[in-house]
């Protein structure tokens, strides 16, 4: 029983690592990685309140799909 549980938070740490890397790359790919920390807490938080209206979501989709299209 021991080694099951352990081996299921490893996994869950294994895949809690690749999330953590995968959302960081976005901040690379955004080309944001020299900005302070604080500075990008505050945007995601504003962008996270935006959200809350369909043609932001709509404006900020189009431009993901094309960032994501130019690598």
């Amino acid at each position: 029983m021991e080694k099951s549980y352990q081996k299921a938070q490893f996994e869950y740490r294994r895949a809690d690592t690749r999330r953590k890397i995968e959302w960081g790359g976005l901040i690379v790919k955004a080309d944001l990685e020299a900005e302070p920390k604080d500075i990008i807490l505050g945007g995601l938080l504003s962008l996270k309140e935006s959200l809350n209206d369909p043609g932001m979501r709509t404006l900020f989709k189009s431009k993901g799909m094309q960032a994501f299209l130019k690598s």
